[in-house]
């Protein structure tokens, strides 16, 4: 175990967050940490990057709201989609949308720390801040297609494999 790895996991079990830590051959280590409980991110350290980690969150647009994308106009859904990227920018953090054809099946937000400016209070800030810019494109979808069936539900989170 590396000394960032141990670090990183110290940190997220002093403070309630640490969930598992994932087999993945494309990683020196991925942890899957609860923030807040029942949603998932992930901690990521790439094969190849030694020097920094990777914080991410992947979200998938549930089916109910991607008919409902479907039902807009194509310029509609392309104003909708420039929304997203407008709104993920301005939390200043990273991000990939997949949509094709203009209807959004799923987001990724993700931001660096390299080893330089890791200590604990930069990596539970950044957690924070990923959570929030994925709740920020949670509530424009409920805002625009409704908040589904069963609400939170109708979101689905995913752990992110990179």
């Amino acid at each position: 175990m590396s000394k960032i790895e141990s670090k990183v996991q110290k940190w997220l079990s002093d403070e309630g967050l640490f969930r598992q830590k994932v087999p993945d051959d494309n990683t020196n280590f991925h942890f899957m940490i609860n923030y807040p409980e029942g949603h998932v991110l992930d901690i990521i350290q790439p094969k190849g990057k030694d020097d920094m980690i990777l914080i991410a969150c992947a979200t998938n647009v549930s089916p109910e709201h991607q008919t409902e994308i479907k039902k807009l106009s194509s310029k509609k859904r392309e104003d909708f989609i420039w929304d997203i990227r407008f709104l993920l920018n301005s939390q200043f953090v990273d991000f990939q949308l997949q949509h094709p054809d203009n209807i959004l099946q799923n987001f990724v937000i993700t931001e660096e720390i390299f080893e330089d400016g890791l200590n604990k209070d930069r990596l539970i800030s950044t957690v924070k801040k990923i959570f929030r810019a994925k709740l920020q494109g949670i509530w424009k979808i409920q805002r625009e297609f409704g908040l589904g069936e069963e609400s939170q539900g109708s979101i689905q989170q995913d752990n992110m494999y990179v």
